[in-house]
Protein backbone atom coordinates (compact mmCIF):
# COMPACT_ATOMS: atom_id res chain seq x y z
CA UNK A 1 0.00 0.00 0.00
CA UNK A 2 1.40 3.43 -1.02
CA UNK A 3 0.07 6.75 0.52
CA UNK A 4 -0.09 9.59 -1.74
CA UNK A 5 -0.92 13.29 -1.22
CA UNK A 6 -0.47 15.19 -4.58
CA UNK A 7 -0.34 18.51 -4.56
CA UNK A 8 -1.39 20.66 -7.94
CA UNK A 9 -2.03 23.77 -9.16
CA UNK A 10 -5.01 24.32 -7.01
CA UNK A 11 -4.34 22.55 -4.15
CA UNK A 12 -3.98 18.79 -2.73
CA UNK A 13 -5.13 16.14 -4.54
CA UNK A 14 -6.94 13.27 -2.33
CA UNK A 15 -5.19 10.77 -0.23
CA UNK A 16 -4.88 7.38 -1.51
CA UNK A 17 -4.79 4.34 0.91
CA UNK A 18 -5.31 0.61 -0.30
CA UNK A 19 -5.76 -0.76 -4.21
CA UNK A 20 -7.12 1.69 -7.06
CA UNK A 21 -9.02 1.13 -9.54
CA UNK A 22 -7.51 -0.55 -12.53
CA UNK A 23 -7.72 2.26 -15.37
CA UNK A 24 -8.22 -0.32 -18.80
CA UNK A 25 -5.42 -1.74 -21.12
CA UNK A 26 -2.18 0.10 -21.93
CA UNK A 27 -2.54 2.39 -25.17
CA UNK A 28 -1.84 1.21 -28.19
CA UNK A 29 2.41 1.13 -28.13
CA UNK A 30 2.80 1.39 -24.87
CA UNK A 31 5.58 -0.18 -22.74
CA UNK A 32 4.71 -2.05 -20.34
CA UNK A 33 7.89 -1.77 -18.10
CA UNK A 34 8.32 1.37 -15.98
CA UNK A 35 11.35 3.56 -15.32
CA UNK A 36 12.76 3.13 -11.88
CA UNK A 37 11.07 5.89 -9.61
CA UNK A 38 13.71 8.13 -8.14
CA UNK A 39 12.82 9.73 -4.54
CA UNK A 40 14.03 12.76 -2.59
CA UNK A 41 15.01 12.46 0.66
CA UNK A 42 13.67 15.19 2.30
CA UNK A 43 14.62 15.92 6.22
CA UNK A 44 11.51 17.36 8.52
CA UNK A 45 14.43 18.56 11.06
CA UNK A 46 18.12 18.70 11.22
CA UNK A 47 19.99 15.14 12.15
CA UNK A 48 16.79 13.49 10.64
CA UNK A 49 19.54 11.06 8.30
CA UNK A 50 18.27 12.00 5.03
CA UNK A 51 21.66 12.23 3.55
CA UNK A 52 22.70 8.64 4.90
CA UNK A 53 19.50 7.00 3.53
CA UNK A 54 20.32 8.49 0.41
CA UNK A 55 24.27 7.11 0.49
CA UNK A 56 22.76 3.90 1.38
CA UNK A 57 19.11 3.36 -0.45
CA UNK A 58 19.91 5.59 -3.21
CA UNK A 59 18.00 8.85 -4.50
CA UNK A 60 17.99 12.63 -4.11
CA UNK A 61 19.12 13.90 -1.15
CA UNK A 62 17.19 17.50 -0.68
CA UNK A 63 18.50 18.31 2.78
CA UNK A 64 15.72 20.61 4.52
CA UNK A 65 14.47 22.03 1.05
CA UNK A 66 12.03 21.69 -1.02
CA UNK A 67 12.75 18.94 -4.02
CA UNK A 68 12.86 20.95 -7.46
CA UNK A 69 11.21 18.94 -10.30
CA UNK A 70 11.89 22.00 -12.96
CA UNK A 71 15.53 21.62 -12.04
CA UNK A 72 15.66 17.53 -12.76
CA UNK A 73 15.09 16.85 -8.93
CA UNK A 74 12.78 14.12 -7.87
CA UNK A 75 8.65 14.91 -7.27
CA UNK A 76 8.53 12.22 -5.31
CA UNK A 77 9.24 13.01 -1.68
CA UNK A 78 10.11 10.51 1.30
CA UNK A 79 10.16 13.22 4.32
CA UNK A 80 12.55 11.87 7.20
CA UNK A 81 12.40 12.14 11.01
CA UNK A 82 14.14 10.44 14.12
CA UNK A 83 11.47 8.46 16.57
CA UNK A 84 12.59 11.18 18.92
CA UNK A 85 9.28 13.31 20.01
CA UNK A 86 10.98 16.39 18.10
CA UNK A 87 11.19 13.99 14.94
CA UNK A 88 7.70 13.10 15.35
CA UNK A 89 6.35 16.26 16.04
CA UNK A 90 8.05 17.62 12.88
CA UNK A 91 7.01 14.73 10.93
CA UNK A 92 3.42 15.61 11.73
CA UNK A 93 4.64 19.22 10.77
CA UNK A 94 5.32 18.50 7.60
CA UNK A 95 2.37 16.02 6.71
CA UNK A 96 -0.05 18.94 6.90
CA UNK A 97 1.66 21.06 4.97
CA UNK A 98 0.90 18.56 2.42
CA UNK A 99 -2.34 18.27 3.85
CA UNK A 100 -3.22 21.60 3.72
CA UNK A 101 -1.48 22.22 0.43
CA UNK A 102 0.84 24.61 1.06
CA UNK A 103 3.76 22.52 -0.32
CA UNK A 104 5.40 23.23 -3.85
CA UNK A 105 2.65 22.35 -6.75
CA UNK A 106 4.11 19.06 -8.71
CA UNK A 107 5.65 17.37 -5.25
CA UNK A 108 4.02 14.17 -4.39
CA UNK A 109 4.40 12.83 -0.53
CA UNK A 110 4.84 9.16 -0.84
CA UNK A 111 5.97 7.66 2.54
CA UNK A 112 7.28 9.07 5.65
CA UNK A 113 10.64 7.20 6.85
CA UNK A 114 11.44 7.15 10.87
CA UNK A 115 15.14 6.48 11.80
CA UNK A 116 15.14 5.34 15.26
CA UNK A 117 17.20 7.60 17.42
CA UNK A 118 18.75 5.53 19.73
CA UNK A 119 18.83 1.66 19.95
CA UNK A 120 16.20 -0.46 21.33
CA UNK A 121 12.27 -0.08 21.94
CA UNK A 122 10.07 3.34 21.59
CA UNK A 123 8.78 4.39 24.70
CA UNK A 124 4.95 3.91 24.86
CA UNK A 125 4.57 7.79 24.15
CA UNK A 126 6.43 7.74 21.03
CA UNK A 127 5.03 4.42 19.58
CA UNK A 128 1.80 6.18 19.99
CA UNK A 129 3.32 9.73 17.56
CA UNK A 130 3.97 6.66 15.14
CA UNK A 131 0.51 5.34 15.26
CA UNK A 132 -1.11 8.64 14.37
CA UNK A 133 1.86 8.82 11.26
CA UNK A 134 0.95 5.21 10.46
CA UNK A 135 -3.02 6.31 10.36
CA UNK A 136 -2.22 9.26 7.99
CA UNK A 137 0.56 7.41 5.39
CA UNK A 138 2.62 4.67 5.14
CA UNK A 139 5.46 4.84 7.34
CA UNK A 140 9.08 2.61 7.28
CA UNK A 141 10.90 2.41 9.88
CA UNK A 142 14.89 2.17 9.89
CA UNK A 143 16.15 0.72 13.30
CA UNK A 144 19.26 2.11 15.14
CA UNK A 145 22.66 1.23 13.17
CA UNK A 146 25.83 1.82 15.36
CA UNK A 147 27.66 1.79 11.99
CA UNK A 148 25.72 4.89 10.67
CA UNK A 149 26.77 6.84 13.89
CA UNK A 150 30.48 6.73 13.08
CA UNK A 151 29.69 7.97 8.77
CA UNK A 152 29.90 4.36 8.13
CA UNK A 153 26.57 4.07 5.61
CA UNK A 154 28.52 1.37 2.87
CA UNK A 155 27.01 -1.63 4.23
CA UNK A 156 23.98 -1.58 2.79
CA UNK A 157 20.33 -1.25 3.72
CA UNK A 158 19.71 -2.71 6.95
CA UNK A 159 18.01 -5.56 8.35
CA UNK A 160 14.12 -5.52 8.43
CA UNK A 161 13.95 -2.40 5.50
CA UNK A 162 13.13 -5.16 3.05
CA UNK A 163 10.44 -3.07 2.53
CA UNK A 164 11.62 0.81 2.36
CA UNK A 165 14.67 -1.31 -0.30
CA UNK A 166 11.57 -2.76 -2.34
CA UNK A 167 10.19 0.88 -2.77
CA UNK A 168 13.37 2.89 -3.61
CA UNK A 169 14.76 -0.06 -6.10
CA UNK A 170 17.72 -1.25 -3.83
CA UNK A 171 17.76 -4.99 -3.30
CA UNK A 172 18.79 -5.77 0.20
CA UNK A 173 20.62 -9.08 1.11
CA UNK A 174 19.49 -11.23 3.67
CA UNK A 175 22.24 -10.65 5.49
CA UNK A 176 21.56 -6.73 5.55
CA UNK A 177 23.11 -5.19 8.80
CA UNK A 178 21.26 -4.09 11.74
CA UNK A 179 21.01 -3.66 15.42
CA UNK A 180 24.24 -5.16 16.73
Amino acid sequence: MQGIAQQGPRGPGIWLRGPVADTGPWPEGAQGVAAPRTFAWMATHGGAGASTLAAVFGGFDAGRDWPRPVQGEPSSVLLVARTHATGLRAALGFLDVFRLGEAPPGLDLDAVVLVADAPGRLPRPLGRHVTVLESLIDVYRVPWVPAWRTGDPDGGPPRGCEQLARLTGVFAPSGARGER
